[in-house]
């Protein structure tokens, strides 16, 4: 049996006024639609709920024991309803889960940390990682909140931002004999290479371009990540393949040379990745306009 939720308002509201045309007016009704309404409560509950006395109408013993759980009840779906309060970002204490790989750790957490302090000091940022399934379904259920990245495998369903593209470069130390003179394709593919494969990034497909392009190249060591690759290439003759932000990041602080590669490379988008269930939210809107101001080319 269907029960119309409107139903329990008027209950609630003869048992605050005891009358059927202050409990009218008090929800915008006319008394005869009150008196209506009333008539389909008492045969839904099978109770007279309410009886005419000179004082008014009195409740029975069974509307009496309703009234407290259905006031209750009235007042958690009205507060479900009502207007969320605004976010505020200098009194929030959110805790932000944002995707991102060792690559975006290294370009975005220096801005990141310095700017976020002045506008939220009370909010707190965590990273993490995942496979493209496992970000999908963060994103979904709320785990993560943001998504930042060349994530071609990411499922539809997100709603996404483009911040930059990124190209590839050459990254070696400083004295590495690469650094000077022309790189040539030949020279480029004779070098011994260190190489990254990581996974659920579109940075996997690197080695498939590079073989389209004919290149041939001795990888001499394999790394699931780029974190490891400024320490590496500088203390040897090894040679990387980077996106050029990071080889911007790394190289002053490591002493390293950054090279155009040999051969045309396709550039990869950076993007910022949120669930739909979100797109409305003002917090994560707040969020999502700061990253673009600070980090959208």
């Amino acid at each position: 049996m269907s029960f119309d939720l409107n139903l329990l308002r008027v209950f609630d509201a003869l048992m605050r006024d005891h009358k059927v045309s202050a409990a009218a007016e008090r929800l915008g009704l006319s008394a005869p639609a009150l008196s209506n309404a009333l008539a389909r409560l008492r045969r839904a509950t099978g109770d007279e709920l309410f009886t005419r006395t000179p004082q008014g109408m009195l409740p029975t013993p069974r509307a009496q024991a309703m009234a407290a759980t259905l006031a209750d009840a009235l007042a958690r779906v009205e507060a479900s309803l009502a207007p969320t309060q605004a976010f505020d970002a200098a009194t929030s204490t959110r805790h932000v889960r944002i995707a991102m790989t060792d690559i975006g750790e290294i370009v975005f957490l220096p801005t990141l940390m310095r700017e976020l302090p002045a506008l939220a000091p009370r909010l707190t940022l965590s990273t993490v990682r995942g496979t493209a399934t496992a970000l999908s379904e963060g994103l979904a259920d709320g785990r993560i909140d943001l998504a930042i990245g060349w994530l071609p495998d990411l499922a539809a369903g997100f709603h996404r931002r483009r911040l930059f593209e990124q190209r590839y470069v050459c990254l070696m130390a400083g004295d590495n004999p690469l650094a000077t003179g022309r790189l040539t394709a030949a020279r480029f593919a004779a070098a011994r290479h260190a190489v990254v494969l990581a996974e659920g990034t579109g940075h996997e497909r690197v080695e498939r371009l590079l073989r389209t392009a004919g290149v041939q190249r001795p990888t001499v060591l394999q790394l699931p990540h780029f974190v490891a690759v400024p320490h590496i290439v500088a203390a040897s003759d090894l040679v990387a393949t980077v996106p050029h932000k990071l080889a911007e990041r790394v190289a002053g602080p490591f002493g390293l040379a950054i090279r155009e590669l040999p051969v045309a490379l396709p550039p990869f988008a950076v993007d910022l990745f949120w669930h739909r269930r979100v797109h409305q939210e003002d917090g994560h809107r707040w969020l999502r306009e700061q990253l673009a101001r600070w980090f959208a080319e």
